[in-house]
């Protein structure tokens, strides 16, 4: 079973040894880096059972950096699988769950936005599968290059 969790950083333990393939570090950063974010940054485990298998940060200032935000979404950022249980549906299942999960957390927020960058098809396909609508935007300030603006809808 998926599901999901805020993670304390005093707890960093429980996902110290997540590390997704080396290709995708470009994309999404590493472990060590989500834990070094800012205190505008909370971050969330991706659990299999009671394992942690992956890691995501949600960014509460993304529309300080990010100009089709508006105060108050949210970004989504940094989303990391380990490679062990990569391709078992577990990303796509964990990124289904932010629908009923993000909202008790971040009650205001209307929109959870994400950057994803055009060379990576897969992910790309787990946010499409998962609900999250391509707002045909391209953002250019990504690291690794162009990127597709993508969101989802919170508000009920």
């Amino acid at each position: 079973m998926i599901s999901l969790r805020p993670l304390d950083r005093r707890d960093a333990d429980r996902v110290v040894n997540i590390a997704p393939r080396p290709d995708q570090e470009r994309f999404a950063g590493t472990v060590a880096a989500a834990l070094a974010e800012a205190e505008t940054v909370d971050l969330h485990e991706i659990c299999e059972g009671e394992r942690a298998v992956g890691l995501f940060k949600i960014d509460r200032a993304y529309h300080l950096n990010h100009d089709f935000a508006d105060p108050g979404d949210l970004g989504l950022r940094g989303v990391l699988l380990d490679a062990g249980v990569q391709g078992r549906g577990i990303g796509t299942g964990a990124m289904r769950c932010l629908p009923d999960y993000l909202p008790p957390r971040y009650p205001t927020a209307a929109k959870v936005y994400l950057t994803v960058n055009f060379r990576n098809p897969a992910a790309i396909a787990v946010y499409r599968k998962a609900g999250f609508t391509d707002d045909g935007r391209v953002f250019l300030g990504g690291s690794a290059g162009p990127q597709h603006v993508m969101h989802l809808d919170l508000a009920r």
